[in-house]
């Protein structure tokens, strides 16, 4: 089992980075917390969950402890799997996920994609005694969205391209990506995703 990866930042995605350790690169599936915790960093330490199946063998990457717990406790719900916890990952910090469960909101849970109200209430009711007999209600922080001085076009790319690989089709994210910059030019990466997922 492997607990964490910890080496070189050669590759990094708002979905996904690529960490090189003794040689190997390790392809990590990420939430957006963890692209903006990461972000600017050379050097750089994952919590890992391994994911294997059949047909895949998937690794899911953390910027801490407190996140991976709550990613584990998404998909020990029935109908979440990994892509979706990290939908709600990339939609809420674990501050406000923990908040979001912790006093029952589930209006404003069903506003992650592809999260129903039924799917919300059934993710509050089965974690909400899960999460207070933990300690990520304790230690859960913010993590704080690091502006970026990309250019315009550049965050239009990685931001259409994150929303991609995160199922949403290209030309519709392209769309309301362009629409998102227009209003807000200066819009970092992560801002201009967050807000994208709230409208595809």
């Amino acid at each position: 089992m492997i607990d964490y990866i910890k080496g070189e930042l050669t590759e990094l995605t708002p979905a996904i980075a690529v960490v090189e350790c003794h040689g190997v690169g390790y392809g990590v599936n990420i939430s957006l917390n963890t692209y903006a915790s990461i972000q600017g960093h050379k050097e750089v330490k994952l919590y890992i969950y391994e994911a294997i199946r059949e047909d895949a063998y998937v690794l899911w990457g953390f910027s801490n402890k407190q996140e991976r717990e709550l990613f584990l406790l998404l998909i020990s719900v029935s109908g979440i799997g990994g892509n979706t916890a990290r939908m709600i990952l990339s939609s809420l910090t674990p501050a406000e996920l923990v908040d979001v469960i912790s006093t029952d909101n589930a209006k404003l849970l069903k506003n992650v994609k592809g999260i129903g109200l039924k799917t919300a209430q059934r993710i509050i009711v089965d974690l909400k005694d899960k999460i207070v007999k933990t300690d990520v209600a304790s230690q859960s922080s913010t993590l704080g969205l690091g502006e970026t001085n990309s250019v315009s076009k550049e965050v239009q790319d990685e931001a259409t391209t994150a929303l991609t690989m995160l199922g949403f089709q290209a030309s519709a994210s392209q769309k309301v990506v362009v629409s998102i910059l227009r209003e807000d030019p200066s819009a970092s990466v992560e801002k201009v995703i967050k807000l994208a997922l709230k409208q595809l």
